[in-house]
């Protein structure tokens, strides 16, 4: 990857700064403790419930009807969960209570680890850094002033306050128009081989790096990340063979 000097790192929050899936999965066994003691339920069936919430997670549209928040939606999430799985409706004061424990309980794991927050330290003095969130503007605020890392980042810029998201070119023409650079000063940084690496290649950056967790996607897919690493905390290796 011949080139100028790197002058600019473009980061995923979710899964590559913050280890949101672990987050996730700890605010869901509460939530499972919660509905055990509420409902009198089996634990299989408790699985049940949070496995439906799961899946609903994955397959939200961002596109939502007028008037209906994040919040709106995810409560519904419970609701349907509970009903498909014990076939009879919960009250609603219920699915509240599971969707705010589920919420407040991930976002309290939120936050940079010491090692990453000393990484971002170090690249600060050398680069210009930004953060580039996919997702609901107000969930992804939340999650950014929860982990409490916008010091680190000459930009914050949350995808869902505009009209397109990554993998969109246009959201990484914001980018660099903040940053004042250019694409090929720029090394994008993601897990996400579909929004982040793909995203990096359409808005032609100098290099795309993939963060592959051990249990994360594999790479079988028509995306291909000019670098792999195990964690963020591998980047200065690959920042170096940049130079």
């Amino acid at each position: 990857m011949e080139g100028e000097a790197v002058k600019a790192i473009l980061f995923d929050l979710d899964n590559t700064l913050v280890d949101t899936s672990r987050a996730g999965e700890v605010a869901l066994k509460k939530t499972g403790e919660l509905l055990k003691s509420k409902l009198n339920l089996d634990d299989d069936t408790i699985r049940s419930i949070c496995d439906k919430f799961k899946l609903k997670l994955l397959c939200e549209s961002p596109d939502r009807p007028p008037g209906t928040s994040q919040d709106d939606i995810r409560m519904c999430h419970w609701t349907e969960s509970i009903a498909e799985t014990t076939g009879s409706s919960a009250a609603s004061d219920l699915a509240s209570q599971c969707y705010y424990l589920w919420k407040n309980s991930r976002l309290e794991l939120l936050c940079l680890t010491p090692e990453v927050r000393d990484l971002l330290r170090q690249l600060r003095g050398r680069y210009k850094l930004l953060l580039l969130t996919n997702g609901d503007a107000r969930t992804q605020r939340e999650k950014v002033e929860a982990a409490e890392c916008e010091e680190f980042f000459d930009a914050v810029v949350i995808a869902g306050d505009h009209a397109e998201q990554k993998p969109f070119p246009s959201i990484f023409q914001l980018c660099f128009s903040l940053l004042q650079v250019e694409a090929q000063d720029c090394v994008m940084v993601g897990d996400s081989l579909d929004t982040d690496i793909q995203g990096g290649v359409n808005a032609k950056v100098r290099a795309t790096v993939w963060i592959h967790r051990a249990d994360g996607s594999e790479l079988d897919g028509p995306v291909k990340p000019d670098y792999t690493v195990p964690s963020v905390l591998d980047l200065p290796a690959v920042l170096a063979q940049l130079q």
